[in-house]
């Protein structure tokens, strides 16, 4: 079976251009099909401030009012998506910024207000693969940010760690897929401060064990259950850390089931 590569990247990555540019250079080396999907860093989050709106966040997730959904689309599906396409074109890569909208690629619905309100959160119900296939056929590389459509005319912003999982599990009937989630850290750290903290590995019934206990929280949350998602979907490899050390073969954190 062909394969396919997904790597995810967020807000320390995409904030620091000198880790961006490392990323980049990493991502273009990667062989064969692959998909670029992004988050908003904190550009977004500042752009907010400026404006006097508030931020909020839930478990690593953001609260998106009418102002917000307004503002993150300007930043994320704008400023953020076509500066990473330029890099990649830099870097001689055929890249094509997409958001949900964009040739009806990904499919949502607004997330029901109870028992928390998530304000124009987007949850995936469809991700037309037939779409990506038929680009990565023809050989572009999709940069895909988190802006997402209801298919009623509604904007929605959803999470890019669930774009990732759920573009990874609906490709794995066509190829076999690597996800990777690309973050500052070498991986999953038992202690942020302690280098040697490193898991190698992390089991399904570990992440639970560990999440109840406090040691991964806030913003890993979403990461590891989306890529726990991918991996019990089947056909679908994932790891997380520095995408340098998951190219090189350096320690990163495999997700097994």
């Amino acid at each position: 079976m062909k394969q396919c590569t997904l790597v995810k990247i967020g807000g320390q990555v995409i904030d620091n251009s000198d880790k961006l540019k490392t990323c980049l250079d990493a991502f273009s080396s990667i062989p064969g099909k692959k998909i670029l999907i992004h988050g908003g860093g904190k550009s977004g989050s500042d752009m907010l401030k400026k404006l006097g709106i508030e931020v909020k966040y839930i478990d690593g997730r953001r609260i998106t009012n009418k102002k917000t959904l307004e503002v993150v689309t300007q930043v994320y599906a704008g400023s953020v998506n076509k500066k990473i396409v330029a890099q990649l074109q830099a870097r001689n890569i055929s890249a094509l910024g997409l958001s949900g909208c964009d040739l009806n690629i990904i499919q949502a619905e607004k997330r029901p207000s109870l028992p928390m309100d998530y304000g124009y959160a987007g949850d995936i119900k469809k991700v037309h693969t037939d779409k990506l296939e038929w680009l990565l056929s023809h050989q572009v590389c999709p940069v895909i940010n988190p802006i997402t459509h209801n298919g009623e005319g509604q904007l929605l912003n959803t999470n890019a760690d669930t774009i990732a999982a759920e573009v990874a599990i609906s490709l794995s009937s066509i190829f076999s897929i690597n996800l990777h989630y690309c973050f500052e850290m070498p991986g999953v750290m038992m202690d942020i401060n302690n280098p040697h903290s490193l898991l190698n590995q992390l089991t399904q019934n570990q992440y639970t064990e560990y999440q109840e206990s406090g040691i991964i929280a806030a913003g890993m949350i979403p990461k590891l259950s989306n890529g726990f998602r991918a991996v019990s979907a089947g056909n679908t490899h994932v790891t997380i850390g520095s995408l340098n050390h998951f190219i090189s073969g350096d320690p990163h954190t495999i997700l097994r089931p």
